[in-house]
């Protein structure tokens, strides 16, 4: 058998995907705390194979289709049966569909990006990303979290509603930053969001990851806010909004 480059992004991806399953395994025995864990852990190595696939130039779509089966394990099933298992089973059936959210809306919004590689815009992503909101999730937990406490009143009823938003976001057409590229190249591009990718990975260093949940709150809200921002300049310049239209539609015609 003949291996090849494309090996060292797949063993990543592998990596990914037996964390997600260490995350369901720990969950089971009720160690949310290390199940929170291992889903971080599973980003990193999502994070590698991308990286890896770039180095050693084996990128395939046996490799994108290989990452978003173990992303819906990892960022999809993991989190789901972490929210169910820490909160949502005391509410039965609503309970059980509540929690699915974060694996269905995050398995349609892998194949909404599987579909639409052709015109992917490599600046941003199209709805959120799915490791953010298992991120958000899993930060939430390690936060707020504690052990034979459980969640408080207030943080039980933030639960809910945290998850509903997360899993419409991903699948919405809100803007949201891609990882910038640490390379000359990259930081001459995007000089701000490089800085801000700095000071985060700074704070949550600094801060022993006391500083993730709050930097994944402020990235999960950029896409309302440059919704927001560009929905009241187009009603303040509705000419723009129409040439801006016509440039997509121009632009989807190309591709």
């Amino acid at each position: 058998m003949k291996i090849t480059r494309a090996v060292v992004p797949s063993l990543f991806t592998v990596l990914n995907m037996f964390c997600g399953f260490g995350s369901l395994i720990h969950t089971a025995q009720s160690d949310y705390i290390l199940a929170s864990w291992f889903i971080l852990l599973a980003a990193v190595f999502d994070v590698f194979d991308g990286v890896m696939a770039r180095i050693t130039k084996s990128s395939s779509d046996f490799g994108v289709e290989f990452d978003s089966l173990s992303d819906v394990v990892s960022f999809g099933v993991a989190p789901s049966f972490l929210v169910y298992h820490l909160q949502l089973h005391l509410l039965e059936g609503p309970g059980m569909l509540i929690s699915a959210m974060p694996m269905v809306f995050g398995a349609l919004r892998l194949a909404r990006f599987n579909s639409s590689l052709v015109s992917y815009d490599k600046d941003y992503f199209k709805g959120l990303p799915i490791p953010a909101m298992a991120l958000m999730i899993a930060s939430f937990v390690m936060s707020f979290y504690h052990e034979g406490t459980n969640l408080n009143a207030l943080e039980s009823s933030l639960l809910i509603p945290m998850i509903i938003i997360l899993s419409l976001l991903m699948v919405s057409s809100m803007k949201y930053d891609t990882i910038p590229r640490f390379s000359a190249r990259g930081i001459k591009q995007h000089p701000a969001r490089f800085t801000v990718a700095i000071a985060g990975v700074t704070a949550i260093a600094i801060t022993r990851g006391g500083a993730l949940f709050p930097f994944l709150v402020f990235y999960v809200s950029t896409g309302p806010l440059r919704y927001l921002v560009r929905f009241i300049q187009h009603s303040l310049h509705p000419v723009e909004k129409e040439l801006e239209e016509k440039d997509t539609e121009i632009t989807s015609v190309d591709v």
